[in-house]
């Protein structure tokens, strides 16, 4: 009978701990997804509506993934939105996990990058024409199919193409409407048009990071609700 009433707090404490759950891992590895690499960049938003939130860069350590630097973040002026229901011209930023297939910029890249790296010249476009062949494409130079007023003149943007990710939103195979030119950039002097921005110095550092052996991926997501980055 001793034994038994020992027994019974004990029993008691393991539910106790059992029901408050195991303590918090780092974000990464609560996710669904990383994209299989070992470095990722998350961009979180505390809500759909939000326009600021948290960009976050970590890497995968001996199993364990560890955070390497965090920035505040700019989002969408319409907030954020379901990447596979986007709509173009909505000011929304795509939420999902992507692929980051290279880096450009007006400025060189930054000391130590090794990311694969385009510089912005006067020719440089990027082309958001639906009707245009290179839809969701860099251009240079802007073809005829592909309108001015329906492309960026990437050159004209000097503050926020300084130095930039291309986001894989929409891009290995572009559906017209979904939306185009999704990046991660420079801030500007406020929200963006459905890009994550960071401070220019976060930008400079996450580009000397990534490595793309390491193949880098980009989650973007809110804390909670239908978009939850740890969805994706």
């Amino acid at each position: 009978m001793r034994r038994a009433l020992v027994t019974v707090p004990v029993l008691f404490g393991l539910a106790g701990s059992l029901a408050a759950g195991p303590p918090d891992r780092p974000l990464p590895a609560r996710m669904a997804d990383t994209g299989g690499g070992t470095q990722l960049i998350t961009a979180e938003a505390p809500s759909a509506g939000s326009t600021r939130g948290r960009v976050t860069w970590w890497e995968l350590r001996r199993g364990r993934w560890m955070k390497v630097g965090s920035a505040p973040a700019r989002f969408g002026s319409g907030g954020l939105v379901e990447g596979r229901t986007r709509e173009q011209g909505t000011s929304t930023t795509p939420t999902g996990l992507y692929g980051l297939p290279y880096a450009f910029g007006i400025r060189p890249a930054p000391a130590g990058a090794t990311y694969p790296y385009r510089r912005v010249t006067e020719r440089s476009w990027w082309c958001q024409d639906n009707a245009a062949r290179a839809y969701n494409r860099w251009v240079e130079p802007r073809p005829s199919d592909c309108r001015a007023a329906e492309a960026e003149h990437l050159i004209t943007y000097r503050a926020q193409y300084a130095r930039a990710l291309v986001v894989g939103f929409n891009y290995a195979k572009p559906v017209r409407g979904r939306g185009a030119g999704i990046f991660l950039h420079v801030n500007g002097s406020g929200a963006t048009a459905g890009c994550v921005s960071v401070p220019a110095g976060a930008m400079d550092r996450i580009l000397a990071w990534a490595k793309p052996g390491k193949r880098p991926h980009l989650a973007i997501g809110t804390a909670s609700g239908p978009t939850r980055i740890t969805r994706y």
